[in-house]
């Protein structure tokens, strides 16, 4: 179904450092993003599939890119942009919206009852790929939402110029971070498609199915 095509896929949280012992991340563990990895290489695709810090073994028959900082995406992401041609980008992973703005050299001491963190804004990675305007490829987001699924979803699909945005609610119990099923909206800008719930391997099957459709139209 995806022969002949190229997919860059990332997966998994990101690490922020605060200090060499401490950092600020999330709860993702990477197994949607893998999940869609192994289904787009069983169906013909040439995959490069970039991870932040997971427990999770690299799936077979792709070349996988280990990172750990949401900068550190970013420059993966965009490099391989350069080096191939990218049919398709899904951004799976849940990159850390901030950063702290200065990473300590040495371990902090606890030596008060408070500490102020200063946080600076990381690059949006999703963004930055459908904003290109060379060799751009066909670009999918994920939403991680807790409330309002479809309509913060929509507004992060027309904002970023996504072409497809795949929407699940997080804390609905038995899907989302950790799980192995999931429940999500994946929706385009004509329509919206229902996944029911699922495990995370048929709905990267339902997923790499409905991006096919969207590239043949």
């Amino acid at each position: 179904m995806l022969n002949g095509n190229t997919l860059l896929i990332t997966a998994g949280p990101t690490w922020e450092a605060i200090d060499p012992v401490r950092g600020i991340t999330n709860h993702s563990s990477g197994k949607m993003g893998y999940a869609l990895a192994r289904s787009a290489a069983e169906l013909g695709a040439q995959v490069i599939l970039v991870s932040g810090p997971v427990c999770l073994p690299p799936p077979k028959g792709m070349e996988t890119i280990a990172v750990s900082s949401a900068l550190d995406m970013y420059q993966a992401v965009h490099r391989q942009l350069q080096e191939h041609s990218v049919d398709v980008f899904i951004g799976v992973a849940a990159v850390a919206d901030y950063r702290p703005a200065d990473i300590q050299p040495q371990k902090i001491k606890k030596s008060s009852d408070a500490l102020t963190l200063r946080l600076v804004k990381n690059p949006d990675i999703v963004a930055s790929v459908a904003a290109l305007e060379h060799r751009r490829p066909y670009t999918v987001g994920f939403a991680a939402e807790t409330e309002h699924l479809e309509a913060y979803a929509r507004g992060k699909l027309e904002n970023k110029k996504l072409d497809m945005i795949i929407a699940n609610d997080v804390s609905r119990e038995g899907t989302g971070f950790g799980s192995d099923s999931n429940h999500a909206l994946l929706i385009t800008a004509e329509h919206t498609l229902d996944s029911g719930h699922v495990s995370k391997s048929e709905l990267a099957h339902k997923i790499l199915q409905h991006i096919e459709h969207e590239l043949r139209r």
